[in-house]
């Protein structure tokens, strides 16, 4: 498993790729199970009222979640690139520069059993 971070106006999103071998979520609206590569994570956007307030750059803006995004893929690059094209896509929704995204990679190791 891979999380995909990305960082930008003071605070992250983290987002979950699953490889091959691996036990991807299984709900409603869930990509295929026979997907090599399942890219999960939540998607938002700024609204005016309600939402959750979120502080980004030092001000307070209301963001409302949307069901998380799963996509499935048949190769890792692929996967990678979709997963960090998302990522800057939901800072960009805040209004923030998306080429100011930074982004990070992390390999989370199964645990033993």
């Amino acid at each position: 498993m891979r999380l995909i971070r990305g960082r930008a106006g003071g605070t992250a999103l983290t987002g979950t790729l699953y490889e091959p071998g691996e036990d991807a979520p299984s709900y409603e609206g869930a990509p295929d199970a026979d997907a090599p590569f399942v890219w999960v994570c939540d998607a938002f956007y700024a609204v005016e009222s309600g939402g959750t307030a979120q502080q980004v750059d030092g001000e307070a803006i209301n963001v409302a979640f949307e069901s998380p995004a799963p996509r499935g893929f048949a190769d890792r690059d692929r996967a990678i690139a979709a997963a960090e094209d998302h990522v800057r896509t939901q800072f960009g929704r805040l209004g923030l520069d998306e080429s100011a995204v930074e982004i990070e990679h992390e390999h989370v190791a199964p645990e033993s059993a």
